[in-house]
Order: structure tokens, then C-alpha cells, then sequence
């Protein structure tokens, strides 16, 4: 239970004296005496075989004898259909987003007439795009000569008992009875109907027996003993989104295959049979380094699976260009053009760094951050505003992570450049021996700060112009250049607080913040959410000081996806009035909408890394109105474990326990109302009174913050009582 039962007691008692009258609700509500019981929200399926739930019974029709039978297993369903007959329809639901290849054993089948019974089968993750064919199909995206499909998968079901699992490929001819292989769904429409481009091989009559069904997971069984970092706080809400966002990530975590992808010549050698960090489950099934921004946070505070992050980074740098320029994706040869993503590339590698330690990544690398800052942006970089402008050199066809009609000095590319310049002068003085790197990269950062400073920010809101319109800002703004800007640190304090009171009032939908004010620049984009980059202006929020209203945003955000279908997995995109902004397309198991976890672990729970690999780190709760939390952050040497308590907080009573690996250090830092309130490290008194230690306590912003080392376990209490300072 990571505590010192001796200070404990001593705790207990300086309460029952400071105050007599709560003395025992403070021992029953304060410490570890709240039971560990985060694996009740775990989403994760038991094992790898998972067997359907319930049958959507409002959707069974036709001639169907035992339709229960598919979910027990211990006796048979048949489907039998005549000339005339209304299509045998069964609809199976597996009561949430899951991935990987459907098998069905069939009991046998019977047909007078020329050809087997045949069977297709639709998949989709919502009954509300529920049709006979499936929400989205691999074949949707390829040329009409080469669908594998028509949307559903057949199947020319034989006479005897076998069992068929759902193999990409045809059956006959290679072009006929064909199937998908790998889905991502919730729900599968099973009928009794044969495709005419079939025959002679399939007929629509006959009978069909079924014993069971079941599916074979793919992605990462999240299981709770698989966890190597959690959380879990007072609000039970966001104990449950924080669970169900490691979920999404989990069935996005998979081995990369080549009819498992979505084409667009997305398959590549170098990652095939590796395990990957996909966009999403059942499309955009392709690793991009954009959402790994989000994605891999997630993966890493999480379970001990770096290597899914670190063989997509290492494969995209692997293809970088000749111009330094590096690759977002695998698609079409590694040539998707976008602006943005080596940006992320640079940042990615950074997080890979300072959550894991991986030194032989981030060394072998180095020279390939050095050829995409010292090489590439400067190639699009105007030298009249230091700005980078989309449309010099390359860049004029360059799309985004949302392939935004965006031109000229745009605020969102400039702002993640500061970001990607910091962080790679940062490796660069974490490796030692580049410190001319580091003094450029910061110089340059610092000189495009001053530049978006000066020349995109509109006073008259208060917040950065998106970018310009010939030789004006376009009279918009965006919620990734803004979020971006305070993360970066372009924006400083007066002016982070300007642009979130902007967003809040220009952005906020009952499904989230959105991701323009208006329609400048194309139709709904105002009431457009991303939970991508929506985890930029929430983390920004926490870090502005504004927890209550970051977490307002992650309630409206994520509560909106929980309450409508799927259920559980976060949406890759909310569209106007909470819909699903691309229809059936819509990917809802989308990794890099994930953000709620870093965003409690790392500002809620309150841990970041400050040196590569948890070597240093910052303990700084913001609680808003969440009255405690507790977790475990995972690192090279071990876990950091954390537990605090703001429950009474209205008698300015903060408590924090922390332990963490042997030879690390960190900054605690905790709230307190004013300089006089008392605080104690291990029962001793360091600042608010006569100091019986030599630890320094510095008072800033709200916070009393001190140096610890991570040696064994370190306890802070802060006290007050109205009318003078009182020994806890």
C-alpha cells in the first residue's frame, strides 16, 4: 500500500487534535483505506476469444428456428428460406467495438437446388449505419476493378460441420464468394441471400445450421494484469473514460498486416508482421505519426508496449527524404504529402525519450531531426517573417492531419515548429556534446515566437488568426494554433488566459469545444470536434490554471461519445449536433482521440517527466473539483506511485504521498491558499513556520513546490486553520 504505517498514525493523530470534531471522517475519507479497485472499469475482453453478447431482436426475421443459440453455444440455429420467403436476418451484437476475424461453425446445410446456401455477412460498429452491407469495407477505397467486395462477405456454406473464419479473399475464381477478412464493429447482420456475380456457386435457398460464432481478438488484450500505469479519482466518470480511452487505444494496437490495412497503398515490407500503434480499428488502419502525438501517451502511461510507438517511428525515419522532409504514413509509398506530421515526427521521438528512455533510439536518430529542422523548414520558411508559409518551395500542395484548406503563414504549422524546435534543443542537451544544436534550435524558436506574436494575433478577439488569405488573416480562428501556442509556450500566461476565455466562448458545443469559430474556411467546421486536437486545449487549460473548465470540456467531450453508440470507444470525429462528422465512415475506435488519458495522469494525477525517462519528473496536481485521485505512472526503473487528497480542502487540507525509483529526482509541487499555511514533508515542518529541515520551498502561482529524491517515500501535508497557522 505504499505507506509508512508509523507516519500514518502520527497523521491520524495530529488531526483528531487540529480537529477533534472530523477526526474519524478524515481517517475514514483520507488515505489508502479507499480500496485499489481501478480493474472493475477495465474494457478489456477476459481473452482473445470473444463470444457475441446479445441478439438485436427487433432486427430477426424470417424463418429462423433457435435464434438464442448462437449466444450459448449449446444447440443449433437454422436459417431456412424458400422461393418467396422473407431473407432469414439476424443481428448479433457483441456489446461493444471490437477487432479481428469472425469465425462461425456451421452445424451444416442443405440445398435442393444448384449451389451451396449462401450466407453474407455485414459488419458495423453502429445499428444506426447498420445495412446489408457494411459500414465500411477495404474495398471501399479501392478502384472498381479491384474490390475484393461489394461490401458484405459471402459465404458458400457447406454441407458438412466446418468452421469458416473470415479470410481476406474469394473462394472461387478469385473473384467470387468473397470476404474481408479483418472488421472492427460492434454489430454483425447474418442473412440468407446469394450475390448473382456468385452463381453457380452460392444459391439463396435452403437451410442453414449454426452452432456458434465467436471472434478472434487482434489487438492488444488490455487485460488488468497487463497494466503497468494507472488511474483512478473520486469521479467515477472519469475513472471510466480514462479506462475506456486505454480500450480504443488497445484495438488500435496490433500487428501489421497486409490485407489487414486500408489501402490507398498503405502496405508496407519494412513494417510487416510488427506490432503497430494504427490510426484506428476498423479504418484509417494505418499507423500516422500525428496521432501518435496522442496515442502513444496513452500507450505509455498505460501498458509496457513502447515498441508499438517506437517501429513506426523508427520506419518513418528510416524513408525520410533527401530534403529531410519525413513521411506521415506508409500510404502511397511513404509519399503522402503533409505539412505538418514530421513536426509531430520530432515531437513523437521526444515523448518516445522522456516516457520510456529509449537512448539508442533517440540516438540513432538525432541526425534525422537535425536534417528535417536544419534542411526542410527552413526551405519553407519566408526570411522577411521568419514565418513558415506554405506555398514556398514544396509546400504549396501540403495537407494536415485534417487536410485543411489552409495557405500563407498559417499559426497552427508555426506554433508546433516552436514546439518541435524546444524539444529537439532539449535531446539535444540531454545527449550532451550538441549544444551549438541546442542554441540554434532555441535562437529559432524563440525568433518564430516573437514573428507569430507579432503578426497573427487579432487583439480584437484576443486569440491567433488561423493564418492568411492572400496578403490578410483570414478572418478565423482555429483551435489547434491556439492550444498549440500556449503548449509551446509562444503564447505566455495573459495571453493563454485570453485565447481559452475566446475558445470557450466562440467553441464550446454540448459535445466538446470546436475546432473553428466559424465557417471561413469550409461549411461546419464550427460545430466540427476533434478529441484529437481537443487534448491540446484541455492540457493547455490544466496548465493555464483553468481545471475546471478543462475539465468541463472533457465531460461534454467524452460523456457525449459514452452516451451514444458504440458506447466505450472514443470517435476519430463529432460533427454537427454530436453526429458522427463522416457518417458510416466515421472511424469510432479512433487512438488519437485518446487525450483524456495524459490529460488526468499528467496535470489531474499530476505526474510529468522532466528528464529522459522519468530520470526527473514534476508531481503537480490540479485537482478542479476532483477531491482525490491516485495511480501509477510507469518508467524504466520502476513505478512512480501517487496518492492525494483535497477533500478538505475548505479547511485548507492538502495531503500527497508520492514514491518513486531509487536515484530519481523530482519537483513536488501543492496547492495552498496563501504563504503562512503550514506544510510538511514526512511530518516535519518546511515552510509556513519556523523550518525544522533544510528543504527549500518555493511559493509561487498557488503552489508550494520542493525538490524530493526517489528514495523511498515522501509525504506532504499542507494544514490551515482560519486564525493562525496549526500543527497537523
Amino acid at each position: 500500500m505504499w505507506r509508512s504505517s508509523l507516519f500514518l498514525a502520527s497523521f491520524w493523530g495530529h488531526l483528531a487534535r487540529c480537529y477533534p470534531a472530523a477526526g474519524s471522517s478524515y481517517q475514514s475519507t483520507l488515505g489508502f483505506e479507499r480500496p485499489d479497485d481501478w480493474q472493475k472499469y477495465v474494457q478489456s475482453p477476459a481473452k482473445n476469444v470473444v463470444s457475441p453478447l446479445a441478439i438485436v431482436s427487433n432486427y430477426t426475421q424470417g424463418n429462423i428456428t433457435n435464434v438464442d443459440g448462437l449466444l450459448t453455444g449449446q444447440s443449433v440455429t437454422t436459417l431456412t428460406r424458400n422461393s418467396g420467403d422473407t431473407i432469414p436476418t439476424i443481428v448479433v451484437d457483441f456489446g461493444k467495438n471490437i477487432v479481428g476475424f469472425l469465425s462461425i461453425q456451421f452445424d451444416g446445410a442443405y440445398n435442393s437446388t444448384p449451389g451451396d446456401p449462401s450466407v453474407r455477412l455485414a459488419f458495423s460498429e453502429t445499428l444506426e449505419y447498420l445495412t446489408n452491407v457494411s459500414d465500411f469495407s477495404r474495398s471501399d477505397n479501392q478502384p472498381d476493378g479491384q474490390k475484393t467486395t461489394p461490401g458484405s462477405d459471402q459465404i458458400a456454406v457447406k454441407s458438412d460441420p466446418y468452421t469458416w473464419t473470415d479470410t481476406h479473399g474469394c473462394e472461387f475464381e478469385d473473384t467470387k464468394v468473397c470476404a474481408d477478412g479483418l472488421h472492427g464493429f460492434r454489430y454483425v447482420k447474418i442473412y440468407m441471400d446469394a450475390l448473382p456475380t456468385d452463381a453457380p456457386y452460392t444459391a439463396s435457398y435452403g437451410s442453414v445450421s449454426i452452432s456458434s460464432m465467436s471472434l478472434n481478438f487482434t489487438g492488444f488484450l488490455g487485460t488488468p494484469d497487463t497494466f503497468t500505469g494507472w488511474f483512478q479519482s473520486s469521479d467515477e466518470q472519469l475513472n471510466q473514460w480514462w479506462y475506456d480511452s486505454v480500450y480504443t487505444n488497445d484495438v488500435c494496437t496490433d500487428t501489421f498486416r497486409e490485407n489487414d490495412t486500408e489501402p490507398r497503398g498503405a502496405y508496407s515490407p519494412t513494417l510487416d508482421g510488427k506490432l503497430v500503434l494504427h490510426d484506428g480499428a476498423k479504418r484509417d488502419r494505418d499507423p500516422y505519426v500525428g496521432d501518435l502525438a496522442v496515442s502513444a501517451l496513452t500507450s505509455y502511461l498505460s501498458h509496457n508496449v513502447p515498441l508499438a510507438a517506437r517501429n513506426v517511428l523508427a520506419d518513418l525515419g528510416d524513408h525520410q527524404r533527401s530534403d529531410g522532409w519525413i513521411p506521415p504514413a506508409s500510404i502511397n509509398n511513404y509519399t503522402l504529402p503533409l505539412l505538418d506530421y514530421p513536426l509531430w515526427w520530432v515531437v513523437c521521438s521526444y515523448d518516445l525519450y522522456m516516457y520510456t528512455g529509449d537512448t539508442e533510439y533517440i540516438t540513432n536518430y538525432y541526425p534525422n531531426i537535425v536534417k528535417l529542422l536544419d534542411t526542410f523548414y527552413p526551405s519553407i520558411t519566408n526570411t522577411t517573417t521568419q514565418l513558415l508559409q506554405k506555398g514556398l518551395g514544396v509546400s504549396d500542395g501540403y495537407g494536415d492531419y485534417a487536410f485543411l484548406p489552409r495557405t500563407g503563414t498559417v499559426t497552427y504549422y508555426n506554433v508546433l515548429y516552436v514546439l518541435a524546435l524546444n524539444h529537439a534543443a532539449s535531446i539535444a542537451t540531454f545527449l550532451g556534446g550538441h549544444d551549438d544544436d541546442a542554441y540554434r534550435w532555441t535562437a529559432r524558436a524563440e525568433n518564430v515566437s516573437d514573428a507569430v506574436n507579432s503578426n497573427l494575433f487579432d487583439t480584437s478577439v484576443g486569440a491567433f488568426w488561423d493564418g492568411t488569405c492572400g496578403s490578410s488573416p483570414c478572418a478565423t480562428h482555429a483551435q489547434d494554433g491556439n492550444s498549440i501556442g500556449i503548449r509551446s509556450g509562444v503564447a505566455n500566461q495573459t495571453t493563454a488566459i485570453s485565447v481559452l476565455s475566446y475558445l470557450s466562448k466562440a467553441m464550446a458545443r454540448p459535445y466538446g469545444n470546436s475546432f473553428y469559430d466559424n465557417e471561413v474556411l469550409q461549411e461546419s467546421f464550427s460545430q466540427r470536434v476533434y478529441a484529437f486536437i481537443s487534448y491540446f486545449e484541455i492540457d493547455a487549460r490544466f496548465k493555464t490554471g483553468l481545471a475546471d473548465s478543462a475539465l468541463d470540456q472533457i465531460r461534454r467531450m467524452y460523456g457525449w461519445m459514452a452516451a451514444n453508440e458504440p458506447g466505450i470507444t472514443a470517435w476519430e470525429g463529432i460533427g454537427p449536433n454530436g453526429s458522427k462528422y463522416e457518417g458510416a465512415f466515421t472511424s469510432l475506435a479512433h487512438g488519437w482521440s485518446t487525450g483524456i488519458v495524459p490529460a488526468l495522469t499528467n496535470n489531474v494525477l499530476g505526474v510529468t517527466p522532466t528528464g529522459p525517462g522519468f530520470s526527473a519528473y514534476n508531481i503537480k496536481p490540479i485537482p478542479g473539483d476532483v477531491q482525490w485521485a491516485k495511480g501509477v505512472i510507469p518508467t524504466p526503473k520502476g513505478p512512480i506511485k501517487i496518492y492525494w487528497d483535497n477533500s478538505y480542502k475548505n479547511q485548507g487540507v492538502f495531503f500527497l504521498t508520492v514514491s518513486a525509483p531509487d536515484g530519481y529526482n523530482g519537483t513536488i509541487s501543492v496547492p495552498v491558499t496563501n504563504a503562512t499555511v503550514p506544510v510538511y514533508v514526512n511530518s516535519q515542518l518546511v515552510s509556513g513556520g519556523e523550518n525544522e529541515r533544510d528543504i527549500k520551498v518555493v511559493l509561487e502561482g498557488g503552489y508550494a513546490s520542493l525538490l524530493v529524491s526517489g528514495v523511498g517515500e515522501n509525504t506532504i501535508t499542507v494544514g490551515y486553520q482560519q486564525g493562525g497557522k496549526r500543527d497537523l
